[in-house]
């Protein structure tokens, strides 16, 4: 039994707010409010009270927390410029619409479920839909009034958007490839329905000291070290396929890279392994302070050993096996391109600019897929899309079809590899604009460097953010912008970007995680961004080596070549 809560005493470490240890009180304003009310509850006011009243009858309690659990953030009005982010109150900045993530556990839709977001999108979400780094879909300028029928619409063919935001177990990323891998020897689909069928929705972890982020995935294709728990496919000597177990990766303003537990887990043991992790984070997490709440702090202060040793005593029962490190792939897998499946049959991946669609292009691609003989598509981690089960012969069709409609399967070095978060166009916290950026970036390098048929051998991806916060993984990227106000040529302040440099993850044989070469003072505004690009990208190519990757280039060039 949880010991009860006593006064700090002269010389004694204040609690962190771990339940296990009795810390409960005193409670932040998030831990109060999910201590007030369950967030799961908000639901029956949206449909029996909220979306009868409108926007201007809805708690503050609910509209800035737990509406959050099912999917749904105010987002941020027009007009309002990013040197007031900070500086204005939430009520200040939010408009009377919301974004709206669907959950898409896997990134699997079948053409039922994709031409449903399209029609949601035509008819709610003025035509909008972004594929986010996360393996969801988000739709804008969504009313509180037609969320009953959005609701219904997506439950009616097996979609939700339950716990899609808030201190609660997130999408479970996955392979987009799960089942049709020529390389796979498990496909872990079964273990991330059964965790969405025991976990997502149930109150048992609706309440966690922060967001909870996770990966299931046979190969290396998911970004696995920057979540707080992700299983990576492995080969036991003794055992046979199974899964290596990682905890405490995130970014954000503190950045860290999980950790290997040393453990094999089999597939069959995966979610009850994925909820004792869970368990520790709920009752031993930090709640006292709110920057300090993701997992990623526990385990740095735990250390491996002492959480292996709690999962196995106090939340399994039982000692795991020890198993091996995973073999990576010789080259990252991003799926863009055409590729042959286990079956015979081809998957095409292709790349819209910063994962920006629409509605009207989500539909099109439900009718060609459909016309091409597949009814399954699938989104990646890196804001693409892949279609499935293509015969041979249909896949130039299908190529040439998707072409038409603005998806890329053959896309450039510059298309392929750069992604952006949703920006202040709709995010209260962003500072500065982000996809149109992210766009006229693309477009002014394919123009400079892709038409003279330079650096498409070079694999260099840029991670574009509207503020600190990393939705877009900068740290972890050749070239990562992290969005703030700048001093422009006239001396006045504009839109601008942190310039990080050389980061990566461990996701091809010779790589390593890490978060890249930080140069003092390296920024630039928003409008020299796609010459400064072009200008390090020349540097890079004049100056490497036979093979060598930017990143590696980045840890031994002179500084002035990195300005």
């Amino acid at each position: 039994m949880a010991r009860s809560s006593t006064p700090t005493r002269p010389g004694r470490r204040r609690g962190e707010g771990q339940w296990a240890l009795g810390h409960r009180e005193p409670l932040n304003p998030n831990e109060r409010t999910k201590k007030d009310d369950d967030p799961l509850n908000v639901r029956a006011r949206i449909e029996n009270i909220y979306a009868h009243r409108g926007f201007a009858s809805i708690d503050p309690a609910d509209l800035r927390g737990r509406f959050r659990w099912w999917g749904l953030y105010t987002q941020r009005k027009a007009g309002i410029d990013g040197g007031r982010t900070a500086v204005l109150e939430p009520h200040e900045l939010e408009d009377e619409y919301f974004m709206l993530r669907v959950r898409i556990d896997g990134g699997q839709l079948n053409l039922a479920q994709l031409r449903t977001i399209a029609d949601i999108s035509q008819r709610y979400a003025r035509g909008t839909a972004d594929v986010t780094d996360r393996q969801n879909i988000q739709l804008h300028w969504i009313r509180v009034e037609d969320m009953p029928a959005i609701w219904k619409a997506l439950e009616d063919v097996g979609l939700e958007t339950t716990e899609a935001c808030g201190d609660c177990p997130r999408i479970v990323l996955g392979s987009p490839v799960a089942g049709v891998a020529a390389a796979e020897k498990i496909d872990p689909t079964p273990a991330i329905d059964e965790i969405v069928r025991r976990y997502v929705g149930s109150k048992e972890f609706s309440n966690l000291p922060r967001k909870f982020k996770s990966s299931i995935s046979w190969l290396a294709d998911t970004p696995y070290e920057v979540n707080d728990i992700s299983f990576v496919g492995v080969d036991h000597p003794d055992h046979g396929p199974g899964f290596d177990l990682w905890v405490g990766g995130g970014l954000s303003t503190n950045p860290m890279i999980a950790q290997r537990l040393g453990v094999w887990v089999p597939l069959a043991e995966v979610p009850d392994v994925w909820a004792g992790v869970v368990g520790i984070f709920r009752d031993y997490g930090y709640r006292r302070l709110r920057h300090r709440a993701r997992l990623k702090f526990l385990v740095a202060d735990w250390g491996t050993e002492k959480f292996r040793e709690v999962l196995e005593k106090e939340y399994l029962g039982r000692t795991l096996l020890d198993g091996p490190a995973p073999e990576l792939p010789a080259k990252p897998l991003d799926h863009i391109g055409v590729h042959p499946q286990a079956d015979g049959r081809r998957y095409v991946g292709v790349a819209p600019v910063v994962g920006r669609v629409s509605g009207g292009q989500l539909a099109a691609l439900a009718d060609l897929a459909a016309e091409h003989g597949s009814d399954r598509v699938r989104l990646t981690p890196y804001q693409k899309l892949l279609v499935l089960d293509i015969a041979p012969d249909r896949v130039e069709s299908l190529v040439t079809g998707m072409r038409t409609i603005g998806l890329e399967a053959r896309p450039s070095t510059w298309r392929r590899g750069t992604m952006a978060c949703t920006g202040i166009e709709f995010c209260k916290l962003a500072i500065v604009e982000t996809k149109r950026r992210g766009e006229e970036l693309v477009a002014h390098l394919e123009q400079r460097l892709a038409s003279a048929g330079l650096a498409e051998d070079a694999d260099i991806s840029i991670h574009i953010n509207g503020c600190p916060n990393a939705c877009a993984r900068t740290q972890v990227a050749d070239i990562g912008l992290k969005g703030q106000l700048v001093v422009g040529p006239d001396g006045q302040q504009v839109e601008g970007y942190q310039i990080h440099l050389g980061g990566g993850l461990g996701m091809a044989q010779g790589q390593t995680a890490g978060f890249g070469r930080k140069v003092r003072g390296l920024k630039t505004t928003a409008d020299e961004l796609p010459e400064y690009v072009e200008r390090v990208v020349h540097r890079y190519l004049a100056g490497r080596t036979d093979g060598e990757r930017f990143a590696s280039w980045v840890v031994r060039a002179d500084e002035e070549e990195l300005r």
